[in-house]
């Protein structure tokens, strides 16, 4: 536990982004630490005290392995000053002087000084915003906490994210031995160092979205399927791809319920984005996805094997065709491996689910590291253990940022993805002949 610790500190306040040999280090002791404790033999009690100070030591640290918080404190400011965050872009709102998004006087003299210094430290200058309405909110309200003080802003999100993490960790409490499994099991989760890390430590809303998750399978599993509607729609307001749960629950609740349950959800959706309901919220969002999907591309796997044939074919880079039509492909195998489920029932959920998220992001142009939280969540529910060795493995992704042109190294993007889809093909082969000899 003293490793890890030491290893967290490291990570939280002295290692850039750029030196990805310290990162690459530091993060190895703590997955080699974090190994070592579920073998030790650990009481579930005590491993759940250490991810909690594991998490503690974070608190008063500012993100050093990710910029995302400029822009999720630019959406906050904007929130707070009651502009809608999808109508700017934030390079228009720059250009003209904040005067259309801002045209009080006093408001603007007193807010543009600190869009101007985060419009220079953003990822996403050129882009609208692609955080959903239960992500503004809290950006919202942070920011009028702190509407000055980036380490006051900081705090407040990881005090939501924490929060969410306590949540999920009572609820996997609840929900594993249900499902004949110990306790214990929990600790895969809470104890990874990527978890710990990606959520907490960089103030990433997956943790947030996967409480939800787990909030709608424990309320469906207490049979009250409409606030696990409500729950579902929560979920899908902080991030968008927990929606890939409901074409599972057609054959779990039958289509009259079914239907019942999405109406819900999307109710439910639609009065959290009401605030920012406007024709810029659908068009510019739809702008951005399109640009998600046909212009973005970071630590792929099947992707980058297309990449190269488009560029024989064609001489230059076809991921406008090849990045949508790879997430309609993922969207055809999810819709299949709903319909050819074997065990319809709402312990399978879970399993059936991160097989989904396995596909979409086995397809998807871009896979940051914190996006496999959410796998590594519903593996715990599962028999599959692939996404603990995968988000182990996706920090070798970090050695992108070691010069500002972000040139990525695709010898350690292929050992990650070898890695991870071999385990990943033993263990649905174990999987089978599990089911065949029951």
């Amino acid at each position: 536990m003293v490793l890890s610790g030491g290893a967290y500190l490291g990570l939280a306040y002295a290692t850039p982004r750029a030196h990805f040999g310290q990162l690459a280090g530091l993060f190895a002791v703590a997955l080699l630490s974090y190994i070592w404790l579920l073998r030790s033999g650990l009481r579930w009690q005590w491993g759940l005290g250490a991810a909690l100070v594991f998490r503690l030591l974070w608190l008063p640290a500012l993100p050093a392995l990710s910029d995302d918080v400029y822009r999720f404190r630019w959406d906050g400011l904007l929130v707070a000053h009651g502009v809608n965050p999808f109508r700017f872009r934030p390079d228009e709102i720059i250009a003209d002087g904040a005067r259309m998004a801002l045209p009080n006087v006093t408001e603007r003299n007193a807010v543009l000084p600190q869009l101007q210094q985060l419009y220079r430290q953003m990822n996403s200058p050129h882009y609208y915003s692609v955080y959903p309405s239960t992500c503004q909110f809290i950006f919202g309200a942070a920011a009028r906490l702190f509407p000055s003080s980036e380490a006051g802003f900081a705090l407040c999100l990881r005090l939501v994210i924490l929060a969410a993490e306590v949540g999920t960790a009572w609820l996997l409490l609840a929900l594993l031995p249900a499902r004949g499994w110990p306790a214990g099991r929990a600790l895969r989760y809470l104890l990874h160092p990527l978890v710990i890390v990606e959520l907490v430590g960089n103030l990433h809303f997956e943790g947030v979205a996967f409480f939800f998750l787990l909030l709608m399978l424990w309320l469906l599993a207490r049979r009250r399927w409409q606030l696990s509607a409500g729950a579902l729609g929560l979920g899908v307001a902080t991030k968008l791809l927990p929606l890939l749960a409901l074409p599972l629950l057609v054959r779990r609740l039958g289509w009259r319920r079914s239907i019942a349950y999405t109406g819900i959800t999307l109710a439910g959706l639609l009065l959290l984005f009401l605030p920012f309901l406007s024709v810029d919220l659908f068009v510019n969002i739809g702008r951005s996805l399109r640009l998600y999907f046909r212009s973005f591309e970071f630590n792929a796997s099947i992707y980058y094997l297309l990449r190269p044939i488009g560029y024989w074919l064609t001489t230059y880079n076809q991921i406008a065709i090849i990045g949508p039509s790879l997430a309609v492909l993922s969207g055809a195998i999810g819709l299949g491996l709903a319909w050819r489920e074997r065990r319809i029932t709402l312990a399978s959920l879970p399993q059936t689910l991160l097989l989904m998220l396995t596909a979409y992001y086995a397809l998807a142009t871009t896979v940051h590291p914190w996006y496999l939280t959410q796998l590594m969540g519903l593996s715990v529910l599962s028999r599959y253990r692939f996404p603990l060795v995968w988000g182990g493995l996706a920090v070798l992704s970090y050695a992108a940022y070691r010069s500002s042109a972000y040139t990525e190294n695709l010898w350690l993007v292929a050992l990650e993805y070898l890695v991870a889809f071999a385990v990943l093909l033993w263990e649905v082969r174990q999987s089978r002949r599990s089911e065949a000899a029951e």
